[in-house]
């Protein structure tokens, strides 16, 4: 794994624009950055990402299992009593996944240890798996990279086997935050794939949801949502008017129910007690244990997302920290595990799994060493 300045194609904003990438830039500053890439080998994609990202999916299921039937645990993680019976169905009745992104810090020579996984409203979805693919074919067209780089990514094809696999009945409502760019991208981006699954799909932002006098959740034209896909958070949802309406709704959401406990923060310590010791987790506890750390660590609020409320600690000094609106359901610890750094900028990777199988990498890079929401986006290819 090494980082490879390249000259950036003359094109690429004009590109962007035209395939609806409207966030490429933020704020003024560079989010895509195609200055440089990230190469692999593809032992290093397979053995050291790919294969770790496959088993320890199956042993969040071993942890999402021990939870539902573990009030202890469910108090813990912070999702209310009023719907634990309705996450634990979720679960039971193995209601459909289809997408998610674990984060590694991973240097190249050591196992790649998990920060986090974003099991629910994960972002950063459509440069990872279109943009950058695009990115590639034209470099290598263009003579900036080798003739003979791959990339590990079938993101594409994997969410559109996903969306066909579902057998989703009627219309699938796609919902984003108002007024979010990068949300909205990413929704309609995931609507592009569903409708070449051939899935009738509507485009509603979260505002526009309602409920009708039957307890049904309803579009602005007061049509009946039986299926939604929503990139907002579960805990979120549970605070809606229409949260309580939920669970007899009828409507199957995409993330089902069960994701809020793979997207909490709490999991990791959870992890780590079923399968202390290994090689990709990190020592991990809730705040009450958090004396059997020893050493640095991260402090990280049991909901919290693109870094906000996380802070780095070591020998009694705060690091770093990232202000934000989480935390107060609480927050667990974290042994310290720095990002590895390449010219200055320390490197993320995150692994995204497609109905729960391994499909593609994407990499944000920071000059500090928190991922947060400006952190640019970096391409990568796979070359021995």
């Amino acid at each position: 794994m090494i980082r490879i300045s390249i000259q950036e194609r003359e094109n690429w904003q004009e590109l962007a624009k035209e395939v609806g990438f409207q966030f490429h830039t933020i704020d003024g500053e560079k989010y895509w950055d195609e200055s440089a890439c990230y190469r692999f080998t593809l032992e290093q994609i397979e053995q050291d990402i790919e294969d770790p990202t496959a088993e320890l999916e199956q042993m969040c299921f071993q942890a999402v299992d021990r939870v539902v039937n573990d009030e202890s645990l469910m108090e813990k993680l912070a999702i209310p009593q009023p719907y634990w019976d309705y996450v634990r169905s979720s679960w039971q009745n193995r209601e459909r996944n289809l997408y998610g992104r674990m984060d590694f810090s991973y240097d190249g020579k050591s196992p790649a240890k998990l920060l986090e996984y974003n099991a629910d409203t994960p972002t950063s979805l459509y440069e990872s798996a279109a943009f950058q693919w695009v990115w590639m074919e034209q470099a290598m067209e263009q003579g900036l990279i080798p003739p003979d780089c791959d990339q590990f990514n079938s993101i594409h094809e994997q969410l559109i086997s996903a969306f066909r696999a579902m057998e989703i009945d009627g219309t699938l409502h796609m919902a984003a935050c108002q007024g979010s760019l990068e949300d909205e991208g990413t929704v309609l981006y995931l609507e592009e794939c569903a409708t070449q699954a051939h899935v009738k799909t509507h485009f509603i932002h979260m505002e526009e949801i309602g409920i009708d006098a039957d307890g049904r959740l309803t579009d602005l034209q007061d049509n009946v949502i039986t299926n939604l896909f929503k990139l907002y958070p579960w805990e979120w949802m549970m605070r809606e008017e229409f949260g309580e309406a939920m669970p007899n709704s009828g409507v199957t959401f995409i993330e089902p129910a069960w994701k809020t406990i793979l997207s909490n923060k709490g999991i990791l310590p959870v992890l780590w007690e079923m399968f202390e010791g290994h090689p990709n987790l990190l020592p991990s506890y809730f705040m009450e244990d958090a004396h059997k750390l020893i050493g640095g660590f991260a402090k990280k609020p049991i909901y919290s997302r693109e870094g906000a409320g996380v802070s780095l600690h070591e020998n009694g000094q705060t690091l770093e920290e990232v202000k934000g609106p989480y935390g107060e359901e609480g927050h667990i610890v974290q042994a310290l595990h720095p990002l590895p750094v390449f010219e200055g900028n320390h490197a993320v990777i995150g692994s995204w799994l497609v109905a729960s199988q391994p499909s593609g990498i994407g990499i944000r890079e920071d000059n500090s060493a928190i991922t947060k929401d400006t952190s640019r986006f970096v391409p990568h290819v796979i070359r021995e």
